[in-house]
């Protein structure tokens, strides 16, 4: 249960853990302080002062005349260092007056009652350096007036002070400690997202501790033998695609120049099946290369593009795109991709719905039909290169199942997926989800 509320950020936890010792510490500290040193020592000069206090009051009471009562008080103020008189018309009140935010008056009022016999009233409140003690004597009653810092240990407030100060400072210190251990983290995060996004995110420079700029170092070079092997991999689709199209366009030449037959119409149809399989290979091979920079557009401008598209071939494509969203991403590569999804859509439906939308983490891009659809098991199969289905609706029926592979490839790209679903409308759902 407590996972559910622990922080979830490296630099949250870390800090946690750094800071978290260190107040645990000062708490035991200071109360090992206060309830074992501040405790011992306040109880100790409470007594010494109820003591005195029960001294004076015992001596007055027993001496013989006015004079012997003065000497007294005088040895109090000098010897004691309290001032004492006395007042025939000082009543004790019914409550005492303590100080709200003094802990110890407890201890204080616990020793006077333990060592005066008479009745006392205790006043912590309205003097900011003294303690002011009653003792009731006769009609009236022993005013005694005695040094804060000698009933108790008022060195305490100090301590708090320093305790609370170095503990704030040391957290601090660890916290700022922390974040630049962390950016250093978070520029790794930074670049690796962007390169899952198609950004080459050139300016990273490994930083911060050993480990750190180890993991730095190793996506460096990963990024690079990935980069090396989509170009190799590009590079020889885009060349054998691009050599067969040489023998391609004899094999056609000569064909044109024969006599139509049965036989010269099929192979013609075969030289236009391998010039459709070329092209799809050569956008494939396009789409690898990605050498097309990410750039911000508005997406209903590209969305009604591909629209305006689809009704100038006389197709029915409706769609619902909000004005304001932007999108950083390759433009033309984007545009192919949701185009070949409206396409498949269209090549078995009668009408489809093109629509976007934008939540906190994602745009999604959204292409509904009313067709056949497909057979939920097979959602996933229809994404694999040269993935051909039989069922009523084939996506890949007039190529050589590489449309979807495309779209999926530039989602991916741009660091989100394509997914499909049963459609409100009846048919397949197909949803483009990029991140932000």
């Amino acid at each position: 249960m407590l996972r559910r509320y622990l922080p979830k950020s490296l630099y949250a936890r870390v800090t946690l853990i750094v800071i978290l010792p260190i107040f645990l510490t000062q708490a035991l500290v200071t109360y090992i302080f206060f309830a074992r040193h501040w405790d011992l020592v306040t109880a100790n000069m409470s007594e010494n002062v109820a003591g005195q206090i029960a001294m004076v009051t015992r001596l007055y009471g027993e001496a013989e005349n006015e004079a012997a009562r003065a000497e007294i008080i005088d040895m109090a103020r000098e010897d004691l260092h309290m001032r004492v008189h006395y007042d025939p018309l000082a009543p004790l009140p019914d409550n005492n007056l303590l100080a709200p935010f003094n802990v110890y008056n407890a201890t204080l009022k616990r020793r006077l009652r333990h060592t005066l016999k008479q009745p006392y009233w205790l006043n912590t409140q309205s003097w900011p350096d003294d303690v002011e003690i009653r003792v009731a004597y006769d009609e009236g009653a022993l005013v005694y007036f005695v040094k804060r810092e000698r009933v108790f240990a008022t060195t305490g407030r100090i301590f708090l002070f320093w305790l609370i100060g170095t503990s704030i400072l040391l957290g601090v210190v660890a916290i700022i400690f922390m974040r630049n251990q962390v950016r250093s983290i978070l520029r790794l995060a930074d670049a690796a997202a962007a390169f899952g996004r198609g950004r080459d995110a050139p300016g990273y420079r490994p930083s911060g501790a050993t480990e750190v700029r180890k993991a730095g170092y190793a996506f460096i070079a990963m990024r690079e033998r990935i980069k090396r092997h989509l170009e190799q991999r590009t590079a020889m689709l885009a060349g054998i695609s691009h050599d067969l199209r040489t023998p391609l366009t004899r094999i056609k030449l000569a064909l044109a120049m024969q006599p139509d037959s049965e036989d010269i119409s099929e192979l013609r149809d075969d030289v236009t099946e391998m010039e459709r399989m070329i092209g799809a290979y050569l956008d494939f091979a396009r789409n690898e290369a990605a050498d097309e920079e990410p750039e911000t557009f508005r997406l209903a401008e590209l969305l009604k593009e591909i629209t305006g598209d689809a009704k100038r071939a006389g197709q029915e494509v409706e769609l619902d795109a909000p004005t304001g969203i932007a999108i950083e991403a390759r433009r033309s590569a984007l545009k192919r991709a949701i185009g070949n999804l409206v396409n498949n859509a269209l090549r078995y439906a009668d009408h489809a719905w093109l629509s976007a939308r934008r939540s906190d983490r994602y745009i999604e891009i959204i292409v509904d039909d009313d067709g056949p659809g497909v057979d939920p098991a097979r959602y996933e199969d229809v994404f694999k290169p040269f993935t051909r289905l039989d069922d009523a609706r084939n996506l890949n029926e007039s190529g050589v199942g590489m449309g979807l592979t495309i779209v999926r490839d530039v989602a991916r790209a741009h660091g989100g997926d394509v997914t499909l679903e049963k459609s409100d409308k009846g048919g397949l759902k197909a949803t483009m989800r990029l991140p932000i």
